[in-house]
């Protein structure tokens, strides 16, 4: 039994800087059709054969047509922002089949609000509920049933300039997670499985918080003993958060979760931990918003996350105190003495 992929190019639907990346590597094994909205974004990656400073593979062809997607692929990866991906999914619905498969590669959620709300606004209350993952996006606005994820330790730059590099694809549909693991395995990038795709998605979305907090430290000068304090204790709230939402913890002990976790809050590559830097460095977040190109998915999750923590009494000191330098003007420097002074308890007391 062949693959789709081994017969049919797959699809990237989004051209920033990661779908530039899963493009690529896609490319290695076959061909890629490379939706982007914008035509004149189209006509550049065909005519110039690079993208947000990417050489293209030559196996890789930008349309802007869904149509053409939706008729030649049956496997394909949506790398959109998450304040966008329900609007792209919609607009794809009509052009999808039953047949076709979907794996996601976007990090972040898609949250019910009463008209006018923002997540930032405080006053906000965010029950589990609330919260919509990408894969339950896909399910709601269009007729495809499998759906799957691509999650880990995996920072744009870095698979850019070839470094070696390992994700996961969750799915709960194992054919799902055969096409995608032929379609984007590579001698450069390394594939494992996990079927708790609802766990992968929110081990993607939470760690942003800590890897905001991990900026802080960097930017005030701390070493390796305050990051693995941080990243020891910052696992442990995760996890209670996401059982809390009904998640299983085991995937949060993988690459998903701590080796995802690991790479957000010790790579100046990543904008999270920039923006947390910043902050130490005395720069409020106001200047910090209106001074930067891209938006660190961390800020809204830091609000989700404290929100969803209030709702369901779960205790996250973290996140809590990383809410208040964002919104209620704390400094870092004492933000980082109350947690010092916090009783924190039982070691891994999340196990």
């Amino acid at each position: 039994m062949r693959n789709a992929s081994d017969k049919y190019p797959v699809a990237v639907i989004g051209a920033g800087s990661f779908g530039t990346v899963v493009a690529n590597l896609l490319a290695e094994n076959g061909e890629v059709l490379f939706y982007s909205r914008r035509k004149e974004a189209v006509e550049a990656i065909n005519k110039e054969r690079s993208n947000n400073g990417q050489a293209m593979h030559p196996n890789v062809k930008a349309t802007n047509d869904m149509q053409e997607i939706a008729e030649k692929c049956y496997l394909m990866f949506p790398s959109m922002s998450s304040d966008g991906f329900r609007e792209v999914i919609r607009s794809m619905a009509v052009y999808l089949r039953p047949d076709h498969m979907m794996i996601h590669c976007t990090k972040g959620f898609d949250i019910k609000l009463e008209p006018g709300k923002s997540i930032l606004d405080r006053d906000v209350v965010l029950q589990p509920s609330d919260i919509y993952t990408m894969s339950k996006v896909i399910l709601e606005e269009s007729c495809v049933k499998r759906v799957g994820c691509m999650s880990g330790p995996n920072l744009a730059r870095e698979i850019a300039f070839h470094h070696p590099a390992a994700t996961v694809i969750a799915s709960k549909f194992e054919e799902v997670i055969r096409e995608g693991e032929s379609a984007i395995r590579s001698k450069r990038l390394q594939v494992y499985s996990n079927h708790d795709i609802f766990a992968v998605e929110l081990a993607g979305v939470l760690k942003n918080s800590m890897a905001l907090a991990a900026g802080a430290l960097g930017g005030l000068g701390y070493g390796q003993n305050a990051m693995a304090f941080l990243i020891t204790r910052g696992i442990g709230e995760i996890i209670r958060l996401a059982t809390a939402m009904g998640a299983d913890k085991q995937a949060f002990l993988g690459l998903a979760g701590i080796g995802d976790l690991v790479a957000t809050c010790t790579s100046p590559l990543s904008r999270n931990y920039t923006v947390g830097a910043r902050l130490a460095k005395g720069e409020t977040l106001e200047y910090i918003l209106s001074t930067s190109s891209e938006v660190a998915e961390g800020i809204k999750t830091v609000s989700i996350s404290k929100k969803l923590a209030d709702s369901t009494g779960t205790k996250t000191p973290i996140i809590q105190t990383i809410y208040k330098v964002l919104f209620e003007e704390l400094k870092v420097e004492e933000a980082l003495g109350y947690l010092m002074e916090y009783r924190w308890g039982y070691d891994a007391d999340y196990m």
